[in-house]
C-alpha cells in the first residue's frame, strides 16, 4: 500500500491505529522555480521573450480567449502579457510555462504556476490557454500531469488549486473528471476585459488524492489522440 492509499475497514470493530504522518512544514523560498518539464506530446519550457512569436501564432484564433480575462489576438497585445507575466516571474509570484509540442516545437500555448505560498505548501496551476487545434491532442493532460507530478513529487506540495469560469462547463467537467474536488463558487469574483462580471469555480487536488488523480490523467491521456498538433484546425 502507498504513501497516500487509504484502507477502508469496519469503524464499529477494533483494528490497528492509523499510521501517522509526518507534520508537514513550511518549504523555504525560492520553493517552484523555472524548470522545464518534458513529456512525450508537450515540453514546458519556462516562458521567455523568444515564445512570444509562437504564442501570437498560436493566440490568434478569438476562440481561444472565450473564457479568458480579455483576447490576445494580436503581436503587441500578446506582447505586453508576456512581459507582466515575466515581471511576476522575477518578482517570485509565478512561474510560467510555454507549451511546446514535442514532436514540432511548435508553440500551442501557456500555462503558469501562481498563488506560489510556500509557508502553506500550495499553489495554483492557471492562466491555461491553448490554440483550438490543441485540443483533443492530449496536450492540456499532459501538461496538467507534468505539472501536478513536479508539484506534488519534487516540490511536496500538499494542495494545487484551479479556478475557472463558472460559466465554462467544459473545464469544469474535466477537473472533475481527473477528481479535482469542487469546492464552491466565488461569486462576482472577477471584472472581465468585456465589463462582464465572473462568478468563479474552485476546484483543489489535494497530496492525499494525487494518486487517484495521477491514475486518472493517464488513463485519459491513453485515450487521447497523439501525435504533432495539425495546423488547419481541430
Amino acid at each position: 500500500m502507498g504513501r497516500y492509499d487509504r484502507e477502508v475497514t469496519d469503524p464499529l470493530s477494533p483494528g490497528p491505529a492509523p499510521a501517522t504522518r509526518p507534520a508537514p512544514v513550511p518549504a523555504a523560498p525560492p520553493w517552484a522555480t523555472p524548470i522545464v518539464l518534458t513529456g512525450s506530446r508537450v515540453r514546458m519550457e519556462p516562458l521567455e521573450p523568444s515564445h512570444l512569436a509562437g504564442l501570437a501564432e498560436a493566440g490568434r484564433d478569438p476562440a481561444t480567449w472565450t473564457w479568458m480575462h480579455a483576447p490576445l489576438t494580436d503581436e503587441a497585445s500578446m506582447r505586453s502579457w508576456v512581459e507582466e507575466a515575466l515581471r511576476n516571474r522575477d518578482a517570485g509570484a509565478e512561474v510560467p510555462f510555454a507549451t511546446v509540442d514535442a514532436a514540432t516545437g511548435r508553440v500551442l500555448g501557456s500555462t503558469r504556476y501562481m498563488s506560489i505560498a510556500p509557508a502553506h505548501r500550495r499553489l495554483e496551476i492557471g492562466w491555461t490557454w491553448l490554440a483550438p487545434a490543441a485540443h483533443g491532442t492530449g496536450a492540456n493532460t499532459e501538461a496538467k500531469l507534468l505539472m501536478l507530478e513536479h508539484a506534488f513529487e519534487q516540490l511536496g506540495a500538499m494542495r494545487v488549486e484551479f479556478k475557472t469560469d463558472a460559466r465554462n462547463e467544459r473545464s469544469r467537467a474535466a477537473l472533475a473528471g481527473i477528481g479535482a474536488t469542487f469546492e464552491g463558487v466565488f461569486h462576482r469574483h472577477q471584472l472581465m476585459g468585456s465589463g462582464r462580471v465572473r462568478d468563479s469555480a474552485w476546484f483543489a487536488v489535494v497530496d492525499e488524492d494525487w494518486p487517484t488523480v495521477r491514475q486518472r490523467l493517464r488513463g485519459r491521456l491513453s485515450g487521447q489522440a497523439g501525435g504533432a498538433v495539425r495546423r488547419g484546425g481541430p
